[in-house]
């Protein structure tokens, strides 16, 4: 009698500890519903590059993320203002591990098709002599984690705002004026 009692009690003692340590997640914190990595590949990668190279990894329309830009002229600073709104997307802190998870990683702010910044937030501040007199395509791309842009129908997901900078011009006061008027790219 004593014997069985004790098998079941170790077995009852294995079945906690199992169960127990799937349940927490790494750092000893239990893991978010966003934070998990699925193990099944995210996406298909394609032939088919960026500027730099770097792949398209195609996903479903449906549940694709997305991304909307924003640039307005910031007289008092001399440069100029982008706000991005995104959906079934999240910037990825910094030192994520270099994994596609789907609908997270960076966005890319190309000025010209070149790029400019890597962000990892939805706000950014472009320096005027990066956007000189003229005609100007300002791009915000989504990127996974390993490198590779996110892309629906063979195409990055991005979004791009046309913006006009102007010549300085003195004014009576000796100051001159603010580049051109906001844009608001498609979102």
């Amino acid at each position: 009698m004593s014997w069985s009692r004790a098998l079941l009690t170790a077995l009852a003692v294995c079945a906690l500890l199992l169960a127990g340590s799937a349940g927490c997640g790494s750092g000893g914190t239990p893991a978010q519903k966003g934070d998990r990595v699925s193990p099944s590949p995210v996406g298909k990668v394609l032939d088919d590059t960026d500027e730099q190279g770097r792949h398209y990894r195609e996903v479903n329309k449906k549940g694709a993320p997305g991304v909307g830009i924003e640039v307005e002229p910031d007289a008092a600073e001399d440069s100029w203002d982008v706000t991005l709104t995104v959906h079934d997307f999240r910037f990825s802190p910094a030192g994520a591990k270099p994994v596609a998870v789907a609908g997270r990683g960076t966005v890319r702010l190309l000025v010209d098709g070149r790029t400019v910044a890597r962000l990892r937030v939805p706000e950014y501040r472009i320096a005027a002599d990066l956007v000189p007199h003229g005609t100007h395509h300002v791009t915000a791309r989504l990127y996974a984690d390993d490198g590779t842009v996110w892309a629906v129908h063979g195409k990055p997901v991005e979004s791009t705002a046309d913006v006009t900078a102007s010549a300085a011009q003195a004014t009576p006061d000796g100051s001159g004026t603010p580049p051109s008027a906001p844009t608001r790219g498609p979102e």
